[in-house]
């Protein structure tokens, strides 16, 4: 009898590690969004509206931007004009749409509920204007890398125009604001550098210190939860790995792609994440422990 109690005690705890190690792969791997090859492989932005519904850029050509619906049908949102070619996206809290235009070195709006595209802001010496964080009370940051130096720019972006944040960086391109608008994160691809910085009531930074520096592959787009923690794009990695506040990995997510290039958060919950994939031309998808930042 304690012989046949023991094989059963074994095997139900076989059984549930099982369990669990199943339970594991399913959270920690994605699942596709949309079909493939929707987007060009310019695919990038992504961000989502108060209605849930989610955008990215250049759906079946350049210049473009996409809208996905909550079943994962795309349509035609816009077409840009002048030759614009759009790479992040974010949306403010009254629901204005932002769209880096690296072609025109513009940041474009589009009004809620509007389709007409103005500039809000233009630099002509910008390198291009890559990747939008936005703060709580409304003010962006774009990176401004310089591809073929492996160098950047950090910028400050109101309707005054943009104000240079840093020069001599390196690739700058993931750029993200912590929820309590405190801290602004920008990485740099080509060095694998996660940076960090105060952000002060004026909108300045300060305090530059390195959070967080990978030993390989290259770094795109971040997204902050509502809990500090930050969402990293791994490029050519196929991973999204989640650094909390302290800059320790507490997750990675491992996609069907190699190229993923942003992330955003969205779904009724606010905890549901959408993976642009360069080498797919798609989304992928998956599931977030806690909301993406009530502002966004």
């Amino acid at each position: 009898m304690k012989h046949f109690l023991m094989r059963i005690s074994k095997t139900f705890i076989f059984f549930s590690f099982s369990l669990l190690l199943i339970s594991c792969e399913k959270q920690d791997k994605s699942t596709d969004f949309t079909a493939e090859h929707l987007f060009t492989a310019g695919i990038e932005g992504p961000a989502v509206d108060r209605n849930n519904n989610l955008y990215a850029v250049n759906f079946e050509s350049e210049g473009t931007i996409g809208i996905v619906d909550t079943q994962g049908e795309v349509s035609l949102f816009i077409r840009l004009p002048n030759g614009s070619v759009g790479n992040g996206i974010r949306f403010d809290k009254e629901d204005n749409m932002f769209i880096a235009d690296y072609v025109n070195h513009n940041v474009l709006m589009v009004s809620k509920g509007g389709k007409e595209v103005s500039v809000y802001a233009h630099h002509a010496d910008l390198n291009q204007p890559n990747d939008l964080a936005i703060a709580p009370d409304g003010t962006l940051y774009a990176s401004d890398p310089n591809w073929a130096e492996s160098s950047g720019k950090l910028w400050k972006v109101t309707a005054n125009g943009f104000e240079l944040m840093e020069a001599d960086m390196g690739t700058t391109n993931g750029i993200e604001v912590s929820p309590d608008g405190s801290l602004l994160y920008v990485n740099e691809s080509v060095q694998r550098n996660i940076w960090v910085y105060d952000v002060d009531k004026s909108g300045h930074i300060s305090n530059k210190r390195l959070f967080f520096k990978f030993p390989d592959f290259g770094l795109d787009g971040m997204r902050c939860d509502n809990q500090g923690n930050l969402y990293v794009c791994r490029y050519d990695a196929g991973k999204v790995v989640v650094l909390n506040k302290e800059g320790k990995v507490i997750r990675e997510i491992v996609l069907k792609g190699k190229k993923p290039t942003n992330i955003a958060f969205g779904g009724p919950d606010g905890k549901k994440c959408f993976v642009t994939l360069q080498d797919r031309g798609c989304f992928e998808t998956f599931q977030a422990s806690d909301s993406g930042r009530n502002f966004e």
